[in-house]
């Protein structure tokens, strides 16, 4: 192992399925900076199975047991988003630097605690990762060499799934104090991504709606009532001028997964995708300028050759959040930030707290939160 190899413990893992298992294991494991030296598991029986699975010997049951050990740099946060505050703060409590699955918190109170306990010290990183998708640092290149001109408005339609059924470790979602629901997840990822590119909401109109309330669960056939709403319609301002205007839903029977489009005094951009995951959905480009026909544009292969010992991930769950890792320890070696962290997570939050404000009054508001202004 290379010196400079950053030792990591992730906290929620499971032998079957989860976000840990599809996306950040082989991430790591891909990389020759990082090494897994411990996972933490709901129960004895699972981190058993956990550590057999995937050839860690130090697996524990209680996540205070993982942060005590000397040889992890970085603790990983995979668990529910309900969780995310206390394992956050144990973490940085510890002095671990910490990469926090998104949404950092259920709400902006939670994210905005984790960001003060954070500070100026701690390094932290947000599962924020269609930041490095090659097809959005490709957007950004053209964006800058004026590809559309001036950006005069902005246009995202996107699916969000399953619908009208949910397995039962995805049951918690249908709650919305849980904070893992279309407006935190399918939402918040795609509007991360316009943001990051296109700048910042100045203000914005929103509209929220909960259309489907009973919800199956696949298992057993049982109904539950959901209180999450499925129906999220913002329009806005960037700070730029530009108008911008997002609409994302639950799964409809022969709905568009993905459509993004940037038009401009020269030209338009299109991002497609099989649904409003950009950090996850591989990425489409297609551009046309004056009056022409779109056509597709390819990636150049320097954006996606970035990180060589990531190709064999390409186009799998694994592939962003392994390009966010290799930043992020790119970032920690050189004292730079170009991986979200959570102060960018709150600003994020702050976004999704502006809708649902907008939604309940009935009134345009400021995206922004300002010191001394009402939630």
């Amino acid at each position: 192992m290379p010196e400079s190899t950053l030792g990591v413990g992730i906290v929620g893992v499971s032998p079957v399925r989860g976000w840990a298992a599809t996306a950040h294991i082989p991430a790591l494991r891909a990389l020759p900076n990082f090494e897994i030296r411990a996972l933490s598991a709901h129960s004895a029986e699972s981190a058993l199975a956990v550590g057999e699975a995937f050839g860690v010997r130090a697996v524990f049951t209680d996540h205070a047991q993982l942060l005590t050990q000397p040889d992890i740099d970085l603790v990983a946060v995979t668990v529910k988003v309900p969780h995310h505050r206390e394992l956050v703060s144990a973490a940085l409590a510890a002095g671990k630097a910490v990469y926090c699955e998104w949404p950092l918190g259920r709400d902006i109170a939670d994210a905005r605690a984790m960001a003060a306990l954070a500070g100026h010290g701690a390094r932290t990183a947000v599962g924020l990762q269609a930041r490095q998708a090659p097809a959005i640092q490709f957007l950004q290149e053209l964006l800058s060499d004026g590809y559309v001109g001036e950006v005069l408005s902005t246009t995202m339609v996107g699916l969000s799934v399953p619908g009208n059924v949910v397995t039962q470790p995805n049951a918690y979602m249908l709650e919305k104090t849980n904070g893992a629901n279309v407006l935190t997840i399918a939402a918040g990822h795609s509007l991360d991504t316009l943001n990051y590119v296109l700048g910042e909401f100045a203000d914005l109109s929103a509209v929220t709606d909960l259309r489907r309330p009973l919800i199956t669960i696949e298992e057993t056939g049982e109904q539950v009532v959901k209180t999450a709403a499925d129906q999220i319609a913002v329009i806005g301002t960037l700070t730029s001028g530009a108008t911008a205007s997002v609409h994302i839903r639950e799964a409809v029977a022969g709905g568009t997964g993905f459509l993004w489009e940037i038009n401009g005094t020269d030209g338009t951009l299109r991002i497609t995708a099989g649904a409003a995951y950009p950090e996850i959905y591989p990425l489409t480009v297609r551009g046309a300028r004056g009056r022409n026909e779109t056509a597709q544009l390819a990636v150049p292969p320097a954006l996606r050759q970035k990180w060589p010992a990531l190709t064999s991930l390409e186009g799998s769950p694994a592939y962003n959040v392994g390009r966010a890792y290799a930043a992020f320890a790119a970032d920690i070696a050189n004292g730079t930030h170009t991986v979200p962290d959570f102060t960018d997570a709150v600003a994020r939050h702050e976004v999704l707290a502006a809708i649902e404000r907008s939604a309940a009054s009935g009134e345009r508001v400021k995206a922004l939160h300002r010191a001394g202004a009402e939630l």
